[in-house]
């Protein structure tokens, strides 16, 4: 019995994800619960389990390629003696029914030569690339070339609202742009009075990210002429590593503006930033890299940046902690860093000023009752953000013991979604990598975070004297539409004090 892998449902608000990687290949043994791929989301990077045990099939959707949650990406097939008959037997007709990758190869040897002729791929492939969840009405031959005589139609209906495609009809771009733009495009579509058809979708099947929309609406304000953004798709992304190997191409692509993979939201390209005979190698962003750029340039879009500085000596800290790191690695398996004593101490800043722990809705601010802690954990593909909810609530080993765990998991790709959500005030600490402070942005909706210079010991002036202490600077960035200078400063002080002293609650 053949079972179909899905894209999962990796949180509420995310309509779609992208396959980095496939951790077992066709014809490969899978057991129930075994990782099976890679996927990365607007949330989250995670490893996604097989459904069940069998033998892995078909693999639909490759690794690069985003699809719609709830696409088939994959297909197992109970039993475990069907591969191996498979491949002895590929003429067998049970095995040929059983294993889908035979049937695709037998086709094009068993049928007649003015089919294998006939199959004119390219266009084909080029619709059921563009739309892999409307595969029925795309095979069809005589459809091949249907499509592309079928896409200007739609767009001169643009003042249609988005449907789907009737019956048996192949459904064109248009109306799969219209269909399966993510809601949030919608919105934003509907609040600055945008027709999607108007917009050339770079995302799977010609859909509409949020970056096109939002690229449209600056050019448009701008009076600039929209230009259709290159798609940053795999197919996509080949074509400039080509372009330092082959000069002459470049040279005469030049009037033409040079088209990057993709640029963050909001971003624009910029001038190419190498000449004809320049050494240069080419790589697309990853997914989470590209995340990772729309999020920071959003957020310089949305909150009016500010960044205090506060130098804070961490020396009776730092005592408190080499007294008890012993005992919690020992009695619980636990290491203890400084950063459960930072989150301490910013939770009784909090308290004092929850205007830090807020959110600005509209013209309205919305106090946050709960006091969820993101910490930033640095990986070697990017950056996440885990977060400790219900952070005022745990005892400071409690936050040494989900520190430990979150960053760990995050490390392995085992985090959930909601694990990487609600986060109310984040932490990040370059303090890490030995960085003296930085200026950190903001993680929308919050209007506050919280950067942790590296802590050492410098030489300072106390009482007229020249003293050895263990000292760090804490940057505080923060919205200054509701957030003054004057109390992002108070709150610093607050958070200093509890260090300054190491009177922390058990």
């Amino acid at each position: 019995m053949s079972e179909e892998v899905k894209m999962p449902q990796m949180g509420e608000s995310i309509a779609e994800g992208t396959i980095v990687k496939w951790l077992k290949q066709v014809g490969d043994s899978v057991k129930r619960d075994e990782p099976l791929f890679e996927i990365s989301t607007d949330k989250v990077d995670a490893e996604i389990p097989a459904p069940s045990s069998g033998v892995l099939s078909e693999i639909k959707v490759q690794e690069g390629e985003t699809v719609a949650v709830n696409t088939v990406v994959a297909v197992i097939n109970g039993g475990e003696a069907k591969p191996a008959a498979a491949k002895s037997a590929p003429a067998a007709a049970d095995g040929a029914k059983e294993t889908a990758p035979p049937p695709k190869q037998e086709p094009q040897k068993a049928e007649p030569p003015q089919k294998a002729k006939a199959e004119p791929a390219p266009p084909t492939d080029e619709v059921s690339q563009a739309a892999p969840e409307s595969e029925p009405p795309a095979p069809p031959q005589p459809g091949a070339q249907a499509p592309k005589a079928a896409q200007p139609a739609p767009v001169t209906t643009a003042a249609t609202p988005p449907r789907s495609p009737a019956g048996g009809e192949p459904a064109s771009k248009d109306d799969l742009r219209r269909t399966r733009s993510s809601p949030l495009v919608r919105k934003i579509a509907e609040e600055h009075g945008v027709d999607i058809d108007e917009i050339e979708g770079t995302g799977i099947s010609g859909r509409v990210t949020k970056q096109d929309i939002l690229s449209f609406i600056e050019n448009r304000e701008t009076g600039a002429k929209p230009e259709p953004a290159a798609p940053a798709t795999a197919a996509q992304t080949q074509a400039p590593p080509q372009t330092p190997a082959a000069p002459a191409a470049t040279t005469a692509a030049t009037p033409r503006a040079p088209q990057p993979s993709r640029a963050p939201a909001g971003a624009e390209a910029g001038p190419q930033p190498f000449v004809e005979g320049d050494r240069v190698e080419i790589e697309p962003m990853s997914t989470m890299r590209r995340r990772i750029a729309e999020r920071m340039v959003e957020s310089r879009h949305i909150s009016a940046h500010v960044t205090s500085f506060m130098e804070v000596d961490f020396t009776r800290t730092a005592k408190l902690r080499d007294e008890l790191k012993g005992e919690y690695l020992a009695r619980d398996g636990v290491k203890l860093t400084f950063m459960p004593f930072i989150i301490k101490a910013v939770i009784e800043g909090i308290k004092k000023w929850p205007i830090v722990n807020s959110s600005v809705w509209g013209d309205q601010i919305v106090y946050k009752k709960d006091i969820n802690i993101g910490v930033a954990v640095a990986l070697d593909w990017g950056l996440i953000v885990p977060v400790i909810r219900g952070a005022d609530e745990k005892s400071l080993l409690g936050l040494a013991r989900a520190v430990n765990d979150l960053g760990e998991r995050a490390r392995k790709k085992q985090l959930k979604p909601d694990e990487v959500q609600g986060g109310t005030f984040t932490i990040t600490n370059p303090g890490a990598f030995g960085g003296w402070a930085g200026t950190p942005i903001i993680n929308q909706p919050q209007v506050a975070i919280l950067g942790v210079g590296v802590i050492k010991k410098r030489p300072v002036v106390i009482d007229d004297a020249i003293a050895i202490r263990q000292i760090g600077v804490l940057a505080l960035s923060f919205d200054h539409r509701i957030i003054d200078g004057a109390v992002a400063d108070q709150f610093l002080a607050d958070v200093r004090n509890v260090i300054e002293a190491a009177e922390y609650t058990s």
